[in-house]
This record gives structure tokens, sequence and C-alpha cells, in this order.
């Protein structure tokens, strides 16, 4: 829905992302080089895990039919350890001695837990009966080669670098980065490490997108800064495309002042503009279009703002462009209200604020007092975004909302 002539968040989002297909061909990394990244294609494993019976405990590989009527005395003739196995067969009134994660020894069925055997030389006194399988991870119990473990469109993380690893791949299929062009702009701006006069700003926000840009799977380039000139701005553009940018990223300049360029600037440049305005605070100013096959963002240039659009819209374009089949499912989560709200105008508002565990399963999510869009101090300190809906009624403390976590 638009609101006084503006797209909605969620309108806007949804056009940023329909025309984000992923890339091809594949490529193949390392596991070290995989974080983060999407899987190409399908992966299936290269072995049986775990490849034999193993044991779940330490204890004793017994066969449970000589514990079914006890006391029971069994001699012990020998010993498994993982990668140590135990060569012979488990005959009857018989146990081999065993650690967790080594071969089930041919013949056992079953593993007696140390704590309920009485051992001393060779002999072993069971002190419990024990069930047929119980304490036996079964051949293949966590998978078999051949099964598809890992799908197309899977954003790689610790957890699933782990099973590509254990599945035998030393190398995993993956989609290219997105290459992310980021173009800051403006007369004030100066890089850290500047002596600064009082009429000049440093400029962070490029740092806050490269990271985010990063973390969502892309990879940033920075164009440094163009100043307040159409020329620099045109020719930040054509660096962009020069670098073979897949997304370019303008840093200020969106509004309608007499020194907002950036707009003009896209356009001599050939941009077909999509949209330039979105319903939201902070952020307003969002310009969308497309310069070839160069997709256009541009962000304000408040800091606040710029870290907050590229959250809600520069991230899921840059997932869908690598693929994951999961960029377009919202990221926001229930909590509850730690403080009182007012209402809401016509904007969706996203508010910053602190998190605590509460003795409900959600967690209180509490808006900081101030909310000026130019505090960079709230936002490095705030967990995370509380989402104010368009006219939302004023909500009191215990009240549901929906929040986003900051990155």
């Amino acid at each position: 829905m638009k609101r006084e002539g503006l797209l909605s968040v969620a309108e806007a989002r949804e056009r940023i992302l329909a025309g984000a297909a992923p890339f091809h061909p594949a490529e193949s990394v390392g596991l070290t080089q995989a974080l983060h990244r999407i899987l190409a294609s399908d992966l299936s494993a290269n072995l049986t895990q775990p490849p034999c019976a193993v044991s779940a405990m330490d204890g004793y590989a017994v066969r449970s039919a000589d514990l079914a009527s006890l006391p029971a005395r069994l001699k012990l003739v020998g010993e498994s350890a993982a990668g140590h196995g135990f060569d012979g067969r488990v005959g009857p009134l018989e146990t081999v001695r065993i650690f967790t994660g080594a071969p089930v020894p041919d013949g056992a069925d079953a593993i007696l837990m140390q704590e309920y055997a009485s051992a001393e030389d060779a002999d072993v006194a069971p002190l419990r009966t024990v069930a047929r399988g119980q304490f036996v991870r079964a051949r293949g119990l966590d998978f078999t080669k051949g099964e598809v473990l890992l799908r197309a469109g899977t954003r790689l993380g610790p957890s699933q670098i782990a099973l590509a690893a254990a599945m035998n791949h030393p190398k995993i299929p993956v989609t290219r980065r997105p290459r992310v062009a980021i173009l800051a702009t403006g007369d004030e701006l100066e890089p850290p490490g500047t002596e600064l006069s009082s009429r000049q700003i440093i400029a962070c926000n490029s740092f806050a997108v490269a990271a985010i840009v990063a973390t969502a799977g892309g990879e940033p380039i920075d164009l440094g800064i163009a100043r307040d000139e159409a020329g620099a701005v045109e020719a930040g553009i054509r660096a962009a495309r020069d670098a073979g940018a897949d997304v370019l990223v303008t840093l200020g300049g969106a509004s309608v002042g007499d020194h907002d360029l950036v707009k003009k600037a896209l356009a001599s440049e050939g941009m077909a503009l999509d949209f330039w305005r979105v319903a939201m605070r902070p952020g307003k100013p969002l310009i969308h279009g497309r310069l070839g096959s160069m997709a256009i963002l541009g962000l304000p240039g408040n800091p606040v703002s710029a870290i907050i659009t590229s959250m809600l819209f520069l991230a899921p374009l840059v997932r869908a462009l690598a693929g994951d089949a999961k960029a377009r499912i919202g990221q926001c989560e229930p909590a509850v209200l730690g403080a009182f709200v007012r209402a809401n105008d016509s904007r969706e508002d996203y508010l910053r604020g602190s998190l605590a565990v509460s003795a409900d399963a959600l967690p209180v999510a509490t808006p900081f007092e101030a909310q000026d869009s130019s505090l960079m101090g709230l936002l490095g300190r705030a967990d995370c975004l509380i989402i104010r809906p368009p006219f939302a009624l004023e909500a009191a403390a215990g009240e549901h909302c929906q929040i986003l976590r900051a990155p």
C-alpha cells in the first residue's frame, strides 16, 4: 500500500527482489572459504556415517542374552577403542571393554555402561540387564552414501560446513559472490583518521554497508567518496560498471535538495528508475532502479538510515543474487514491549532498543527514549529494531511486537 505517495516497506522490498536471479555457473571453494556462501547444487554423502556399528558409551560390548538372568559372569577377551577395533568375535559369556565411538565387535549386540559393571582382572559382573541394541549406534544411523543432505540454495554456516566435511567433501560448489560497489557522496565527508574542521564529518557509512554486504555473502567494492559535483558522481557510477558490479549502492544525495545530485547523475548515466521514496522512518529517501545489468540502491546519507535500509533491502538483495533459498523470508521475530510506545503515523517506524530475557518465552524489547536518526551511539548500543507498522495504535509494556535483531 502507498502512504502519501510513498511505497510501503513490503512493496519496496518485493520490487527490489523481483529481478534478483542467482548467478551461474558455480565455483568450487575449500571448506575454510565456504562460510556464508550459498550452495550451488545438491550435495550428497560420499560415505556412510557411521561406517559400522559403534558404541555410544564407555563400557562393555556384550550379548544381551547373556545378561537376561542375573547374576552372571563374563570373561573379558579384549578391548575396542575409536580407530582401534577388536578383531575377534564375542562369544557366549564373553565381553570386550569398549569406549565411545569404538566399533562394536562381531557377536555383541548391546553396550553395558561401565557404571553398571563390576570388573576384576578378566572377570566382569554385570549389575543390570541391557536390551538388544542399547547404546549401539547402528551403521548409517546418521546418513548413508549417496543420500542428499544439503540442498542447493542452502546458506552455509558452521554446522553445514561441518556436515559437508563429514560427507567427505574437501570442496563445495557455491554460487559467485555478488559484487556490490559502494559510493559515498558529499563535500562534508572525510575518511577516519582525518583532522576535521567544524564543517566536516567522518564518512562511516561505507564501512557499515560493506560489513552488511560481506555478512550477507557479497563482495564489497569501496569506490571512496565522490564530492558534490555531477561529474564526480557520474565518474563513480562509471567506476562501478567498470568494476563489474552487480549492485551499486550510493550513500547520500538521494533526497530533493539542491546538493542532492545522485538521482540526476544516475539518470544521466541511463538508469531506469523504479522508485525513490519509501514510507518508513528512518530512511524515506531510497532510490531503486537499474543501469543495464546493474541494480541500483541509493541510500540516505544519514548513517542510521543507511544502516537500517541496508538491513531491510540490501542484505536480502545480496542473498537473493547469491541464490539463498531463504532470501525472501522476513527476518523479524516476536517479542514483548518493555515500555509504552506512542501511536504511529503513516510511515513504518524502526525504533532502536535493548533486549532482555524474560520469564516468558519471548524477549523483552525496550525502545530507547531518544530516537533521532542522527544518533549513532544509540544504534551502536541497540540490540534490536522494534517495528511499528503504519497507523499502529499506542501500546503498553507487555504487549506483543515484532523486532529485527541488530546485525
